[in-house]
């Protein structure tokens, strides 16, 4: 009986899917980091550094470029002789994630970006004022602000879908005019389940990077402070 049960469930799971529509004909397979996409996207880049005498297959980016976006995977380079092809859920085969290497010195490392993050934050972008700065709602913290939605246009409040869990995650802006995710929510989170233990001034991003596959794109430094809470780290 309780076989039966779960058959029907994983029946029903399956017709839900194929009766949704995805953005843009995006299938299922082009939305989930499939762990066997990521290691065969590892081996390739592995395979290409041996053999070029340690140059990595990535694209050129300026060296100011956010760390977590700064280094993307050139698929060009490896596809098709060190892999097939591009995976599906891959910003190349029109899925929602941009491959990116990390810790590319020491050990380059595939993780993801969450394309649909940077498509949000692209609408801000083309709605704040010509002067480039958007409306202030109100201060977060010194150099960290709450845009004011309804002045530039939008009838709510704007988030993004965490790529970590089902939260909604903040935006928040800097004084320069930049965008960026809150993903205080999600640092917070590991925090109390003391995955790792961290020390104030120490940027704790990398909690999010060392336990799951996608990266905290478009966001600022955070530390700890005494109470071991995540608190925006920018520079004085």
């Amino acid at each position: 009986m309780r076989n039966i049960k779960l058959l029907v469930t994983l029946m029903l799971a399956i017709l839900i899917l194929a009766g949704c529509g995805f953005k843009n004909g995006q299938e299922a397979e082009n939305l989930l980091p499939y762990e066997d996409q990521l290691e065969s996207v590892q081996k390739a880049v592995n395979s290409f550094k041996e053999d070029s005498g340690g140059l990595l297959p990535i694209k050129t980016r300026d060296m100011e470029t956010d760390l977590y976006i700064k280094y993307p995977v050139d698929f060009k380079k490896i596809v098709p002789s060190y892999l097939g092809k591009a995976p599906a859920n891959s910003y190349e085969a029109g899925g929602i994630y941009q491959y990116v290497l990390m810790d590319v010195e020491d050990n380059p490392t595939v993780k993801l970006v969450d394309l649909r993050i940077a498509d949000t934050i692209r609408d801000i972008n083309y709605r704040k004022g010509i002067n480039g700065y958007g409306p202030v709602a109100e201060i977060i913290t010194e150099g960290v602000y709450k845009l004011d939605y309804k002045k530039m246009g939008y009838n709510r409040e704007l988030s993004v879908q965490s790529p970590y869990s089902d939260t909604q995650l903040p935006l928040v802006a800097t004084g320069d005019g930049k965008v960026y995710v809150d993903y205080s929510i999600e640092l917070n989170r590991l925090l109390q389940e003391n995955v790792a233990e961290v020390k104030p001034g120490e940027d704790i991003r990398h909690l999010l990077t060392d336990n799951f596959a996608i990266v905290p794109a478009y966001s600022l430094p955070y530390t700890v402070n005494e109470n071991n809470e995540p608190v925006f780290m920018l520079a004085k």
